[in-house]
């Protein structure tokens, strides 16, 4: 175990991002450097030490989601659950597996996105756990999730299961905003045929790249404008990517086939089936000759939970929010609603900083972070 000489959140992060947890969907190979087994293993142990039952379920070969929970003295009534990831984003370079402390800032890969989250979560767990006096009829459970950064299987896991609570507090870097909404993630394939032929004969084939200049042409021109003529209060309108495109093999051949691939960011009450239907209609309207194909296996809908919901209430008066606020990205919150537990997101850090080669936090974010989870734990009856 490293030894730092920092405040215990701020220690418990540099060991957090020392121990690589690199998402195995970004890098094969390389296992010292992929999975969540040694962040789950370090955090195990501390939460045993910090007075916590601690549980594991198997997600994935090798991958577990972790269960630390202060269970109230008298039969409880009501759930709290502190929900960040515990997986983290490729790294550009090793470098970001050191970590290290400049000025008011923390470097490293995981440091916002989410083990700054991590961390605070568990030492506002701990202050709560050593403090004396627990919520008399309320379970507190940190919940450790696994695969965040590519197909959620964690959460997935969690809302398949059963398993209920009151509220959960995802671990996002929302910069100390309590999130009540985010946008959906829609990611489709969108193919076009051809025939082909000699490129000295081009008008013996028919060209899918052609075909699907037209596609790109139609999303990027009539369907976005259709997007943003519809807006959500709190995260505005919905949005078009196209992300790749493959076609061809020469140039001296007419392509017989063509693929992209899109993002489509939606907004509650929209979802794939949704989407491919106004792309069809867009399709058919214009003549072009494509087909979809979805690129994932879950669902991802947008998150929208009910702010008058008692405990969702209670801690944006504990965070000190007046009104709720939404991000345009995609995480576990929206998964864990859908299987009956109210969400909202929120964590020390800034998304801004998430993925990049030169990854930070602030320390003072990450100090009032912890404060303002322990403050509101501390409410809780």
């Amino acid at each position: 175990m490293i030894e730092f000489i920092m405040s215990p959140v701020v220690d418990l992060l540099l060991e957090l991002i020392a121990l690589p947890s690199i998402n195995p969907a970004f890098l094969e190979g390389r296992p010292q450097l992929t999975g969540e087994k040694r962040v789950s293993d370090l955090l195990e142990c501390w939460c045993k030490k910090a007075g916590m039952d601690v549980a594991t379920r198997l997600v994935l070969p090798g991958r577990h989601n972790l269960f630390a929970s202060l269970a109230p003295p008298l039969k409880p009534t009501g759930r709290v659950v502190l929900a960040p990831h515990l997986d983290t984003a490729n790294i550009q370079s090793e470098d970001l597996l050191t970590p290290r402390v400049e000025g008011e800032r923390i470097y490293g890969r995981g440091a916002c996105d989410t083990k700054g989250c991590v961390a605070a979560m568990l030492t506002a767990m701990a202050r709560v756990a050593r403090g004396g006096v627990r919520p008399e009829r309320t379970e507190i459970v940190f919940l450790g999730l696994v695969d965040e950064e590519s197909g959620q299987e964690g959460s997935r896991a969690v809302a398949a299961s059963g398993w209920k609570a009151d509220l959960a507090i995802v671990g996002e870097p929302t910069r100390l905003k309590v999130v009540t909404a985010h946008k959906g993630d829609v990611w489709l394939y969108v193919d076009t045929r051809g025939k082909a032929a000699h490129g000295s004969r081009p008008e013996l084939g028919r060209n899918a790249i052609e075909e699907m200049a037209r596609v790109v042409a139609a999303l990027g021109g009539p369907y976005a404008s259709k997007l943003r003529a519809k807006r959500h209060r709190l995260l505005g309108s919905g949005t078009i990517n196209v992300g790749t495109i493959q076609g061809g093999n020469q140039p001296n051949i007419v392509p017989d086939s063509c693929r992209i691939s899109i993002d489509r960011r939606t907004l509650p009450g929209e979802d794939e089936k949704t989407v491919a239907r106004e792309l069809r209609a867009l399709f058919r309207a214009r003549g072009i000759r494509a087909s979809l194909s979805n690129m994932r296996g879950g669902s991802c809908v947008a998150l929208e939970t009910d702010t008058a919901l008692p405990f969702v209430r209670d801690f944006m008066k504990a965070a000190r929010q007046r009104r709720p606020c939404g991000v345009d990205y995609f995480c576990d919150a929206a998964v864990l609603s859908s299987g009956g537990i109210p969400s909202v997101v929120f964590g020390p850090g800034d998304i801004a900083q998430a993925h990049t080669a030169n990854e930070w936090i602030a320390t003072d974010s990450l100090e009032t972070g912890t404060d303002l989870l322990e403050a509101f734990l501390r409410t809780l009856s």
